[in-house]
């Protein structure tokens, strides 16, 4: 599948947490940064995530915003 999406992360699955229709993934990037995504349950279960897991983690925003206290 081609996406349009430019930023794609590679990392490891370590947690999949299921919450009603919603399900938490976090990904441990290569240099051991971490990256949260929150997705429906259908999609987690579709994917068969489970921690171990090689993926990518894709993003595409419009809108990125910085707040400097």
């Amino acid at each position: 599948m081609t996406l349009s999406a430019r930023n794609s992360l590679r990392g490891t699955v370590t947690a999949v947490e299921m919450d009603g229709v919603m399900a938490e993934v976090v990904v441990e990037l290569d240099d051991g940064q971490t990256v949260t995504s929150t997705i429906t349950r259908d999609s987690a279960e579709r994917l068969d995530l489970v921690p171990g897991d090689e993926i990518s983690a894709v993003v595409k925003a419009s809108d990125v915003m910085i707040d400097a206290e």
